[in-house]
């Protein structure tokens, strides 16, 4: 499938995002509902910057690098594309209702394990006795809901390391999407993710990436364990141009607005409330790093 390609991009995400693509953070919003997924804090915004720039994905072969069982895989899915899930972590025992929503399967028969394997799983997981029946009508509910045909496109699951994509070939997809995954690499190991991110895309297509930033000095966010890079930084990991113009003369600007965006405050997740190892230790706004959305495009 022939598309333009993207220009190479750097720019730290504005909350004015949220309003200049109203439409699509609705339709994020309802489907998380469905699916039951919570969004970390700055991930609409992540979100609709990486759809905006992707276009239609109705067609496609993409990747979502890092993609845990978060929502972009499956937006992109129900919107007709075919989505390359990869996580290092293994998401063999993928909850029932996701699979109901979407077509899924295994690039390899280990990545996928069968819905009776899954429920014998979840049967032998579950400690609480309390959280058995809640467990078990959640999953049969999958099961019914599983019965209709599924629309859209397909995500095939992929258990490895973003360093050793050795079961994809080169030049095979139109283009990578990452949601806030890859600052959790060493620099050294983002580099070499980098590479292999850039082999798989066919000439022309694009990674679509969001990160972490703390303005024009690396830093580690050891709550989250996640890198925070500069400019200058995400240039050099990213291959782009040294002189690419980028918008963080405004770190100071964009971050006051974001520290005080009330959407994004006054829903926080509840689930950093009950850590302190997350980008909001034990549920406090107070955001000390801003979302970075980066564009490489492969020559």
């Amino acid at each position: 499938m022939e598309t333009n390609p993207l220009s190479d991009r750097l720019e730290i995400l504005s909350v004015r995002l949220l309003d200049e693509e109203r439409p699509r953070v609705n339709e994020l919003r309802q489907l998380a509902g469905q699916l039951g997924l919570e969004f970390g804090w700055h991930y609409l915004l992540d979100l609709t910057w990486t759809l905006r720039h992707l276009g239609p994905a109705a067609g496609k072969m993409l990747m979502d690098a890092g993609a845990g069982t978060g929502i972009i895989q499956w937006y992109l899915a129900q919107h007709g594309g075919t989505v390359y899930s990869v996580d290092r972590l293994d998401r063999s025992a993928l909850p029932l209702r996701l699979r109901a929503h979407t077509r899924v399967r295994g690039l390899r028969a280990e990545d996928l394990l069968s819905t009776p394997a899954v429920m014998a799983h979840d049967r032998f997981a579950t400690r609480t006795g309390a959280a058995r029946p809640k467990r078990f009508f959640r999953n049969l509910q999958a099961l019914v809901v599983g019965l209709w045909p599924r629309r859209g496109g397909e995500v095939i699951l992929y258990n490895q390391d973003l360093m050793t994509l050795e079961d994809l070939d080169d030049d095979s997809l139109d283009a990578v999407v990452s949601i806030s995954s890859l600052e959790h690499n060493t620099p050294e190991n983002l580099e070499k993710v980098v590479s292999e991110l850039l082999r798989v895309l066919k000439p022309g297509g694009s990674i679509l990436a969001t990160l972490c930033t703390a303005g024009q000095k690396d830093w580690y966010h050891e709550p989250s364990n996640g890198m925070c890079y500069s400019a200058a930084s995400l240039k050099r990991i990213f291959q782009l141009p040294a002189d690419l113009p980028d918008n963080f003369d405004r770190y100071n600007t964009l971050m006051d607005e974001l520290r005080d965006c009330a959407e994004l405050r006054d829903n926080l997740a509840a689930f950093y409330s009950r850590s302190g190892h997350n980008g909001m230790p034990w549920g406090r706004w107070e955001p000390l790093y801003q979302p970075v959305g980066v564009i490489k495009t492969k020559a």
